[in-house]
């Protein structure tokens, strides 16, 4: 039987040269963008990290943990927009193992 639903991480690395105003604006158009199309669970801010090599000679980024249940189109279109967005250096979406399959490994 296929799934509906999903639950997803997408870690997002912002870079630093957008100032604290960009970086606000960039989480809140994500945030928006996953409200409007799946249930957000929660963003969790990692805020500014060394980076473990230099990006666009960047060594710092601004890192942002998405987790979100939807269908399985919308992570493909949150990775369109990321990679089209100004200011984003990576992003990445994974999709979580669902709870029903990590009871029955446990037993």
């Amino acid at each position: 039987m296929a799934k509906l639903t999903q639950s997803y991480e997408a870690m997002v690395i912002l870079s630093t040269k957008l100032g604290e105003d960009g970086i606000k604006a960039s989480v809140e158009k994500m945030t928006a963008l996953i409200t409007d199309n799946a249930t957000m669970e929660s963003v969790d801010e990692w805020g500014k990290r060394r980076l473990a090599y230099a990006i666009n000679y960047e060594t710092e980024g601004y890192y942002v943990l998405f987790h979100f249940t939807s269908k399985p189109e919308f992570p493909a279109e949150f990775d369109r927009v990321c990679k089209i967005t100004d200011g984003v250096m990576r992003s990445m979406i994974i999709a979580k193992e669902a709870e029903e399959v990590k009871e029955a490994k446990e037993d």
